[in-house]
C-alpha cells in the first residue's frame, strides 16, 4: 500500500487556525510550544500501546505507529534546524522527504515501545532547546530550499502543528 505524499505548503498555519485540527499557532506564543510539546509527547504512548497500532486505516493513511515514528523524527529534525539558526546567519535547511523517510526506515515495522521512548526523549530535548533559547535569538532566520522563511519563533510556532495534528490523525 503506497501513501499519497502530502505536498502541501503547511506555512499557512501561522497565519490562522487549522480547520482540520483547530490547532491556531498564530495566537500561540512561541514560549509555550515546550510545554505543548511535552504534553503532545506524552499523549503518544497510549497510542503506541493500541493493539491496532500498526493497522493502516485505509490505503492512503498511516497507522499510529507510522505516524508516531514520523513526529519522533520531526522532534529530532527540527531541534536540528533550531540549533543551525542559533549557530549560523540564515542558514537553508536540507531537504527531508518524509514519505521516503517512512518506507526507508520501514515505520510500520518499528517497535512500538521502542518508537514511544524514542519520541518521548526527542520531544524533550527539542522541549528543552527551545526552553534555552537566549532572549535575543527569536529573531534569527532560517530558510527551507522551498524558499519559505523562518525566524526562531515562527519556526517553533509552526513546528508544533505538525506533532498536534497527527495526535488528532491517530484519535479521529
Amino acid at each position: 500500500m503506497a501513501i499519497v505524499p502530502d505536498t502541501k505548503n503547511w506555512t499557512w498555519v501561522l497565519e490562522r487556525e487549522c480547520s482540520e485540527c483547530g490547532f491556531d499557532s498564530s495566537v500561540t506564543a512561541a514560549e509555550e510550544v515546550p510545554a505543548l510539546l511535552r504534553a503532545n509527547a506524552a499523549a503518544w504512548p497510549a497510542v503506541l500501546g493500541r493493539d491496532d497500532v500498526a493497522v493502516r486505516p485505509d490505503d492512503t493513511t498511516w497507522s499510529a505507529l507510522e505516524y508516531a515514528a514520523h513526529v519522533r523524527d520531526v522532534f529530532r529534525i527540527f531541534r536540528v534546524r533550531l540549533a543551525l539558526m542559533l549557530e549560523n546567519d540564515g542558514p537553508e535547511f536540507a531537504n527531508w522527504d518524509q514519505d521516503a523517510t517512512a518506507v526507508e526506515e520501514r515505520y510500520n515495522e518499528q517497535d512500538p515501545a521502542v518508537v514511544s521512548a524514542e519520541l518521548t526523549g526527542a520531544a524533550e530535548a527539542f522541549a528543552a532547546a527551545i526552553e534555552a533559547v537566549p532572549d535575543d535569538a527569536w529573531e534569527r532566520t532560517g530558510f527551507r530550499s522551498d524558499g519559505s522563511y523562518f525566524t526562531v519563533d515562527t519556526l517553533v510556532r509552526y513546528f508544533i502543528h505538525d506533532p498536534v495534528h497527527h495526535l488528532h490523525d491517530v484519535r479521529g
